[in-house]
């Protein structure tokens, strides 16, 4: 029989379920559980302080910023393999001349219309598309519009997004100068990870976005932005620290700026991440020679 859980609990377990889905844990089972260590457990649990408050968004990521705790990193999920697979991307398409990139992008968007592909367009309020400059170097790519983004159409502008603007300005970017996406175009009910259906099917629209802009690099945000762009699912630690081959771009995996905000000791391993993106790209961190 199902349980009716009060407003407190169920956001509660909202909250954790959101929290293992950043870590690449999004599909869980029962088991049986030994009521002896539940009950030791329980007793652990009473004696577990307040959780480590985020920083304030107005800090950049220079090093001391992004310095983690003495507290070890949170542990990932091994490998769990998808309810449904990855559709395969398609070709990568022509190259666009530079002058030709907004008309492009203006296209795709235009081929979305309305769109009612799949079931996120019962929910969504406007069709989040992207945002940023169609000749960037430099390519952003997220889960899906949040509450802030589907009132507003932009991709990270809640305070996710203001996290993800700090990071471009540690690299010494603005916002404009990048270009930023997300897997899927309407927001998921409750912030849910998308639905392999939902995925696959809004994902093309990317890779098309992917084609036309060229970027040199792509900074794949989370566990959900890695699985579509690499076309299987492994935990970020596997994938993180090092330069993938991407549709004639180098990919980098890092952590989703929303995960950040639950747990600030992996900034430090996030800007470990986009110093990579910055290696290749030939940037320095504002401020250095």
């Amino acid at each position: 029989m199902a349980r009716t859980f009060d407003p407190a609990t169920r956001d509660a377990l909202l909250a954790r379920v959101r929290f293992y889905r950043e870590l690449g844990m999004t599909e869980f089972y029962r088991r049986p559980v030994d009521p002896a260590l539940l009950a030791q457990f329980a007793g652990h649990e009473s004696n577990l302080g307040a959780p480590e408050p985020a920083p304030s968004l107005s800090k950049g990521l220079d090093s001391e910023t992004w310095d983690a705790t003495s507290q070890p990193p949170l542990q990932e999920e091994s490998n769990i393999p998808p309810r449904k697979s990855i559709t395969v991307p398609p070709e990568v398409g022509s190259v666009i001349p530079a002058a030709e990139r907004a008309a492009s992008l203006q296209l795709i968007r235009d081929d979305i219309g309305d769109c009612t592909r799949c079931a996120l367009h019962k929910g969504r309020d406007k069709i989040v598309f992207g945002d940023g400059s169609p000749t960037s170097r430099l390519m952003f790519v997220g889960e899906g519009p949040g509450a802030d983004e589907d009132a507003s159409g932009i991709p990270f502008v809640g305070k996710a997004g203001q996290l993800l603007n700090n990071m471009i300005a540690a690299m010494g970017l603005k916002r404009e100068e990048v270009y930023i996406a997300n897997v899927v175009k309407c927001r998921p009910p409750g912030n849910r990870t998308p639905e392999p259906e939902e995925g696959n099917t809004c994902s093309q629209f990317l890779f098309r976005q992917i084609d036309v802009i060229r970027p040199q690099v792509i900074v794949g945000l989370g566990a959900t932005a890695a699985t579509y762009l690499l076309g299987q699912r492994q935990p970020l630690a596997g994938l993180r620290g090092r330069v993938h081959a991407f549709r004639g771009s180098q990919l980098i995996i890092t952590y989703h700026p929303a995960y950040l905000l639950r747990d600030p000791r992996q900034k430090k391993e996030a800007w470990a991440d986009l110093q990579i993106a910055m290696r290749e790209l030939g940037l320095k961190p504002p401020g250095k020679d």
